[in-house]
Order: structure tokens, then sequence, then C-alpha cells
């Protein structure tokens, strides 16, 4: 798993598990209303087949990146109160570091150069300062592409 989808996991769970709960609800009453008319027979091989087409559909949002998105959530207030849990304060907002650390992920240089390169950072690995503040900025921007209500911290 690469460091933005730690990230992501960190600040979406509950979203996540709430799609995941609503697609699984929907499947069920598809199933019912349309399975039941089916002979036991064929079920077995429909079901196997729409699995295998899951299990495909799955890869290829994994490999290309492309995950449904959970519609706005608000990360300020996720983050907010994860701030206020922290023994410390954290400028989260301004700092990739800073954010990391609250998110509990690692935050050194190596695993920050490792997310540059992850979101295709094309400047200096060796210039932290202006590599920090590209990252917050593409990691903002990520989590609204993701579903994330941050518009906020760009005002």
């Amino acid at each position: 798993m690469g460091i933005l989808n730690s990230i992501f996991s960190k600040i979406f769970p509950s979203a996540q598990a709430a799609v995941g709960n609503v697609t699984d609800a929907v499947k069920n009453q598809v199933n019912n209303i349309t399975g039941n008319n089916k002979d036991t027979a064929s079920t077995g091989q429909d079901q196997n087949q729409q699995n295998q087409q899951n299990q495909q559909n799955q890869t290829n949002q994994q490999s290309t990146g492309n995950q449904t998105p959970a519609s706005n959530v608000d990360v300020m207030a996720i983050l907010e109160g994860l701030a206020k849990k922290f023994p410390e304060k954290l400028n989260w907002k301004t700092s990739i570091v800073d954010l990391l650390k609250l998110l509990g992920l690692d935050n050194s240089l190596d695993a920050r150069k490792k997310l540059a390169k992850e979101l295709d950072y094309t400047g200096s690995t060796d210039d932290t300062a202006a590599m920090n503040t590209w990252l917050i900025k593409a990691v903002m921007k990520k989590i609204a592409e993701k579903g994330g209500n941050v518009a906020h911290l760009f005002s």
C-alpha cells in the first residue's frame, strides 16, 4: 500500500465502510429481486460469474487507483478531532510533516520522498522546504478528488 493510500485509509475509514455497506445492501436487494426466479443450478453459475466480474472490477480499481469517492467527507472535522486528542499542537493544515504525524504515519524525510515520487513530484527532493510545501497541497488536492471536503483549507 502506498503512502497516499495510507493517508486515505486514516481519513476515510468510516466513509469507505459506509460506501461498502450501501453497495452490499444494493447488491443483496438486486439479488433478492432477480435471483428468486432462477433455478438453483443457473443461480450458482450466475453467482460464480458475477463474483469473478466483481473481483476483476476491484482489481482494476485498485491497480488504477480509481476507487469510489466518499462524497463530501468533512476532512477538517476529522482532522481537528484527531488534533484535539493529540498530545502536542500540530500545524497539519500547512505542514505535511505534521499531517503525517497526526495520522500516525511515518513522517521521515525518506517517507516524504517516497510520497513525492508517488505523487509525481518533479522538483528536487533535496529542497525539502519546497517539496514539503508542494506535498501538503498535492495531498489535500488528492483528498478533495477522493471526495473529501477541504475547500475551506484553501481560502
